[in-house]
Order: structure tokens, then C-alpha cells, then sequence
């Protein structure tokens, strides 16, 4: 069987690639998280699971035997990393490198690691293609950051890495407990509780929405076809929506019209995201789920999963 480890296992994207793993009889999982971010219920049964920080050294031994590591765990939560920029250095960028560190230790076939689209938020050309990098805020100095060190540990030490840039991914087990959660799942709970949802600034910010599932299936490529090697990948829809539009469009969907609550702009967002996806289609990989798809997807699951009571 393949080894495969996922670092940030609890959280949204760490918990969708494990289920798609897992049920594959190929992948045998193995998952970390401090749970500080991520939930354990959603951790997939059959996954051997360890509560630990990526910051320790005792991930090291976890990772003995392992054959591919996707690092997954961060800091992640713009406004929450511009609040505290110290925090936001030592998950993303010293954790990072133990991460790294663990994989070279444990002779790792390759890592799969999350860079964001964040990375692009001083860029005017749209859409973006990889090479087009201005980061901004401390979230995304911290990305590039582990960009730096991923190279850096390929020229010294031979270590394989495939760096992905996320677009605004969406779908089933979307956090919702962040400071500021993501619009989907912000709206479609606020909307299903009967409250008005917020909008920060105009709700004109422009966004590239992806599907969980779509994501999925590169990271599966990332395993198997070594021309994802010491490469980059932008993974977005190569669509961009405004947050009025979606609003709109979710609140369609439901069946519910309430009008949403403008507040004050979030600082160092960028205005607008649109992927380049190009690289990634050179290798056969396209985006299938359009967005009254993955919307549904997403309205079910809520309804299913989350208590909105407690909420």
C-alpha cells in the first residue's frame, strides 16, 4: 500500500483528500492536527490518526515509512494572521520547515504543500498565472516564505515537492468557526437561521471559486505523474464571481430574501483572484463541478451535518 500522510487532516481540504484515499485500497492514511483549527469528527474512519503540532519534533517518527506527505496545516485566516503576525511566522513558516525537516529525516518520496493564491494579491494582471507573485499580507509573506524553504530543500537535500496554489475552495465541511468564515458557508448558515448575513466592504471583491472534489483529484495526480515534480500549480476555477453575486445566488437557492449587512472593508484582501490554470491543464487536469453544483453539494451537507441550533 501507499503511505500518505496529511498534515491539517481535521480541517476542510485535510478531511475531503482523506476520505478520497481512503476509500481508495491503494492509500493507506495517516493524518496529524492539533485540532486548534480542525474538528475530529471529521477526520474519516480508517485513518490512523495522531493529535500533535506541526511545530513538534515528534512528528518526526510519524513519519517513518511514509511515501508521500501532503502539508496541509496552517495559519490560515487572514485577519487572524494580521493580527498576530508572530503566530502567523512560527505555524506557517517554522512548522512548515519541521515538516519539511521530517520528510528529509524520514527519506519521503515527495510532499504536496500549500502555497495560496494569496501570494498574488499585488498583482493587476488577471488571471494570474504562477509566476506572477506580490504577496501583501502577513498570510501570504508567510507562504512565500515556505516557497523559499521548499526550493531550498530540493537544492540541498534532493527533497521532491509540488507546490499548490488554492484558489477560494468551497464545498462539504467547509470551516465555518473561523473570526470571518469563508462566504459560502457564512451565507448559507446565516441564511438558513433567518439572520442577515455580512458583507464586508462593497461585496464588489471579485473570487475564484473551486470545488472540494475538483482539487481532490489533482492532489491524486500529485502522487502519481511525476511531471507535477519541483513544479507549481495555480488550482482555481479560471471563473471569478463578486460576493454580491454569490449572495445572490445563494440566497436563490434558499428560497430566502434577506437583505445582507455591510461592514468596513477586511484589510489586505486583495479586490480580485482569478487562476491561470494553464500549467495544471497542461497535464490534463480541468475543474468539473460548476457552481450550482457544488452549492447544492455544500446547502445539503449544512443542512445534514451542522446543528444549526448551537450555532
Amino acid at each position: 500500500m501507499i503511505k500518505v500522510l496529511i498534515t491539517g487532516v481535521a480541517g476542510f481540504i485535510g478531511s475531503n483528500l482523506a476520505n478520497k484515499l481512503i476509500n481508495d485500497d491503494k492509500y493507506k492514511v495517516i493524518g496529524i492536527d492539533n485540532l486548534s483549527y480542525g474538528r475530529e469528527e471529521q477526520i474519516p474512519e480508517g485513518v490512523e490518526f495522531y493529535k500533535m503540532d506541526i511545530r513538534s519534533p515528534e512528528i518526526v517518527p510519524v513519519l517513518k515509512n511514509i511515501d508521500f506527505v501532503f502539508h496541509l496545516a496552517a495559519k490560515n485566516s487572514i485577519i487572524d494572521c494580521q493580527n498576530n503576525p508572530v503566530e502567523t511566522a512560527d505555524i506557517n513558516v517554522t512548522g512548515t520547515v519541521n515538516v519539511f525537516e521530517a520528510c528529509r529525516l524520514n527519506k519521503v518520496k515527495k510532499i504536496i504543500y500549500a502555497e495560496s493564491s494569496a501570494m498574488y494579491e499585488g498583482s493587476e494582471i488577471f488571471p494570474t498565472p504562477e509566476t506572477e507573485v506580490k504577496p501583501q499580507s502577513f498570510y501570504s509573506v508567510s507562504k512565500y516564505a515556505t516557497m523559499h524553504y521548499a526550493q531550498a530543500y530540493n537544492r540541498f537535500y534532493n527533497l521532491k515537492s509540488t507546490a499548490l496554489r488554492y484558489f477560494c475552495v468551497y464545498g462539504p465541511r467547509q470551516d465555518y468557526r473561523r473570526t470571518i468564515p469563508p462566504v459560502f458557508s457564512s451565507f448559507i448558515i446565516k441564511l438558513l437561521k433567518g439572520e442577515n448575513p455580512i458583507i464586508y466592504g462593497t461585496g464588489e471583491k471579485r473570487r475564484d471559486f473551486v470545488f472540494v472534489d475538483d482539487i481532490n483529484e489533482f492532489h491524486i495526480q500529485c502522487i502519481e505523474d511525476e511531471r507535477t515534480d519541483g513544479k507549481v500549480f495555480n488550482l482555481g476555477s479560471g471563473k471569478n464571481y463578486s460576493i454580491n453575486e454569490i449572495y445572490k445566488i445563494i440566497s436563490e437557492l434558499l428560497n430566502v430574501d434577506l437583505k445582507p449587512i455591510y461592514k468596513d472593508d477586511i484589510p489586505g484582501e486583495a479586490l480580485a483572484n482569478l487562476a491561470d490554470i494553464t500549467e495544471a491543464k497542461k497535464l490534463g487536469w480541468q475543474p468539473k463541478t460548476d457552481l450550482i453544483t457544488g452549492l447544492k453539494s455544500s446547502i445539503e451537507y449544512i443542512k445534514k451535518e451542522i446543528e444549526l441550533g448551537n450555532l
